[in-house]
């Protein structure tokens, strides 16, 4: 009983309707790897607006930007690695109707981690003595202590929502990620008031499927506001060890940048009216297992 009533399982339907427009979102991963896509494309099929999105981004930021989601965006850097600048980021900064807040990648989780620490900012060394220090607007403390060095007051970036993509989960919010490349998540989650997490896989306890797997867990499940079953949920992103990225699948969608109405274009043909379509329309599971991991 104690157990159904701590279920935290929902639906992709029900994790997008409980978003509302005008909610500043983190998002986890790093550029092109370990990205929450299937929240992301729910985002994009629903009527959300106005949205400020906080991420290391990748393609998540650049087609919530093509989509007109975005009203403002808080990074340490938008790319694709392989392909460097992403595309409809990029546009939507050229034509300037994106507001802006650019950090070094540092800055970022500093930021993020004083929002964690529900304090209003975090003293840093990073930044000093940089342009994103002269255009940024921050201020500086001094420490009180004999020393009475000049620091950086990196302001907290607290989070209405945080999405993250894992490989298992629980009914329960116990999550495991067992790539070697998890980053800041678990900061991401801190931040949050709420985090949703969707999973290749989701069981009903993780000490009796996984056990093996505990040090995998890299966020309590007290952060942990909600879990959505998405598997294949991170393409074209990677997600190690199970699949890498699609990188067809990411110059297409740079490709499609190029072209007059692009963007609507890609949609049409990619993005799909729920996951199960869009599977379909790369190449199905099979494809997406057969992916190579990338060597870095």
């Amino acid at each position: 009983m104690l157990e159904r009533e701590l279920n935290k399982q929902v639906t992709i339907e029900q994790f997008v309707a409980s978003l509302k427009s005008g909610m500043t979102i983190g998002i986890a991963g790093w550029g092109p790897r370990r990205k929450p896509m299937a929240l992301v494309r729910a985002i994009l099929r629903s009527d959300l607006t106005d949205l400020t999105i906080v991420a290391y981004g990748g393609p998540d930021v650049g087609m919530l930007c093509a989509a007109g989601k975005v009203k403002k965006v808080i990074f340490g850097f938008v790319s694709m690695d392989a392909i460097p600048l992403e595309p409809y980021f990029r546009k939507s900064r050229e034509a300037g109707g994106l507001d802006i807040f650019e950090l070094d990648e540092g800055m970022l989780q500093w930021g993020l981690k004083a929002a964690a620490f529900r304090l209003p900012f975090l003293p840093t060394h990073v930044g000093l003595g940089t342009d994103v220090m002269t255009h940024g607007g921050f201020k500086t403390v001094q420490s009180p202590y004999a020393d009475g060095e000049v620091l950086l007051a990196m302001p907290a970036l607290k989070l209405d929502a945080a999405l993250l993509h894992v490989q298992r989960a629980d009914r329960l919010g116990n999550i495991q990620a067992l790539g070697p490349d998890t980053y800041y998540d678990e900061w991401f989650a801190r931040a949050a008031d709420r985090t949703f997490v969707s999973a290749e896989e989701v069981v009903d306890r993780m000490d009796h499927s996984y056990p093996e797997d505990a040090r995998a867990n890299i966020v309590e499940r007290c952060f942990v506001h909600a879990v959505i079953e998405a598997p294949f949920g991170a393409h074209p992103t990677s997600m190690p060890p199970a699949y890498g990225w699609d990188m067809k699948q990411l110059k297409a969608y740079a490709a499609s940048a190029r072209e007059e109405a692009g963007w609507d274009a890609y949609a049409a043909d990619i993005i799909g009216a729920d996951e199960a379509d869009y599977l379909a329309r790369v190449g199905g599971k099979d494809a997406v297992v057969a992916l190579p991991l990338p060597i870095f």
